[in-house]
């Protein structure tokens, strides 16, 4: 009797502590399958693989530039080899963009990527339309400018992270197109099921049609979302809905999140501000936050957690926090087991307004951080990016999911991209799209490795769900096709990764 009567007495003490810190705090998430207890997925915006990595591993090392040497045993890429640099099918000829040039001319110029403009661009599987369909259109700009990269001596933080880790030369967007296409494949691996379904921007070019997202929209569930109008919103499921069923703990940390003031109606306002290359003053808080477009994961007025001890778990914040709450939530043991990254939008690398340089430092800064914490030896980060911004790349990408709408696909010819039923019956979601980089940082990554194996966008979901059991995503999701990452990851390693590789945020060079 006393034994039951003191377990009765833990239990309703659990219970308490419970109701006190919050619903849904007690909930038991699975054990992960692999060793990784940590996912992190920095997200960036606008690069190509071949933008950053298409001489990879070699540099040309001029002076006054950070120096870069592989190591002698460094594997070789899918990049731009010498005779696709000297005998390029397109206009002008892929050119390296040299340090110095990469702020001032990349903070100044744009390419066009859009869904049908990128489509033009690989044209029926030559690649060698850019110069004419995403070429930048800025008199200002130079005609060549979607056909420029950088290498190891611009973004030396990038090739030092492949070369003490991983990376992937055979990664794609899950679509082609602009930004949120980008972010809503990376959480839900689909653009299908938005409503309003058929949506014009300002500039009268579709944003939806048939129900899939073409275009950027404004998310319906977000106060700070830049451009609201009429704000779309998707039906369907995303991978955060998947991590609350079992309890999985998970949050999007964006800079600027924290609104600065309110609107006479209540709606928050994001009003930071910072000082972007391209000389602009810019509000921090992008709203590619794919979330906030989905009802059950939105937080539109950007409250904060009750609680700190709640970071990661479900209560008024929704798990959309700022970038601030997730070193708090680092510090008092709390770090969730998935956090996506969404640092301040001049530092994301988006042509136009952002550098390489700029995007390094914010990188380097969180990476060097991300290292220092008790929950490194366990963890896996991924750096990856929205869209390639129609900057070259020379591999035609494979067509997955096909598409036939009249209006929009022509990769194949006037409304054709790839033949074939599509996934669910939707239109205007062909792919892949355009090859894009990923890195796979962790002491658990091949070190010094190249993975060629297939994947997309909706690879970080599928490792996220076969990580937690959480089962797929369904009703046309690519996470159904999403190749694995797991290749790149050692899960009985040496101790060569266990030492964080801290870098030089200016410089990229190990300190």
């Amino acid at each position: 009797m006393r034994s039951d009567a003191l377990a009765w007495k833990v239990l309703l003490l659990l219970i308490g502590r419970c109701v006190a810190v919050g619903a849904g705090s007690c909930q038991q998430p699975p054990r992960p399958a692999t060793p990784i207890e940590n996912v992190v997925i920095i997200f960036q915006e606008n690069e190509s693989f071949d933008h950053y990595f298409a001489t990879y591993p070699q540099a040309r090392n001029l002076p006054g530039e950070p120096r870069f040497q592989a190591a002698p045993t460094t594997p070789k890429v899918n990049g731009l080899t010498q005779a696709l640099r000297i005998a390029n099918p397109n206009l002008e000829r892929p050119w390296r963009i040299n340090r110095s040039q990469s702020t001032a001319l990349i903070a100044a110029c744009d390419n066009d990527h859009g869904y049908t403009a990128e489509q033009q661009a690989y044209d029926t599987g030559l690649v060698d339309k850019f110069v004419q369909f995403t070429g930048a259109k800025e008199p200002r700009c130079p005609k060549n400018f979607a056909m420029g990269y950088v290498d190891g001596n611009t973004v030396t933080a990038l090739w030092n992270y492949a070369q003490r880790f991983a990376m992937s030369d055979n990664y794609f967007n899950s679509t082609f197109g602009p930004s949120m296409l980008g972010a809503i494949n990376l959480v839900s691996g689909q653009t299908g099921g938005a409503l309003p379904e058929n949506l014009r921007g300002g500039d009268g070019e579709y944003q939806i049609l048939n129900g899939t997202m073409v275009d950027n929209a404004a998310a319906a569930f977000d106060d700070c979302a830049e451009n609201p109008g009429q704000g779309v919103r998707f039906t369907g499921k995303n991978i955060g809905n998947l991590m609350n069923s079992r309890g999985v703990t998970w949050g999007w940390f964006a800079s600027g999140f924290t609104p600065t003031g309110k609107t006479a109606e209540g709606k928050a306002i994001c009003g930071q501000k910072h000082v972007a290359d391209n000389g602009e003053l810019m509000a921090v808080y992008d709203d590619p936050d794919p979330f906030e477009y989905y009802e059950a994961t939105a937080n539109p007025h950007h409250l904060p957690p009750s609680d700190t001890r709640l970071i990661g778990k479900t209560d008024q914040a929704n798990h959309q926090y700022d970038l601030e709450l997730l070193w708090e939530a680092a510090k008092a043991g709390q770090l969730p087991a998935v956090s996506f990254i969404r640092g301040p939008q001049y530092s994301d690398g988006h042509p136009g307004y952002s550098s390489p340089l700029a995007e390094q430092k914010f990188l380097v800064d969180t990476i060097n951080r991300l290292q220092s914490l008790p929950q490194w030896p366990k963890m896996v980060i991924f750096v990856t990016w929205d869209d390639s911004d129609g900057w070259y790349d020379h591999v035609m990408p494979p067509i997955v999911n096909p598409s036939k709408d009249p209006k929009l696909d022509v990769l194949g010819g006037p409304g054709a991209c790839g033949s074939g039923a599509s996934l669910a019956g939707m239109q205007d979601r062909c792919a892949y799209g355009p090859r894009l980089p990923l890195l796979i940082i962790s002491p658990l990554a091949r070190v010094n490795y190249v993975d060629h194996h297939l994947a997309d966008q909706s690879s970080l979901i599928r490792f996220v769900e076969d990580n937690w059991e959480l089962g797929r995503i369904g009703n046309g999701s690519l996470d159904a096709l999403a190749g694995a990452l797991t290749a790149s990851l050692d899960f009985q390693p040496a101790d060569v990764n266990a030492k964080p590789l801290i870098l030089d945020p200016q410089s990229g060079e190990p300190n």
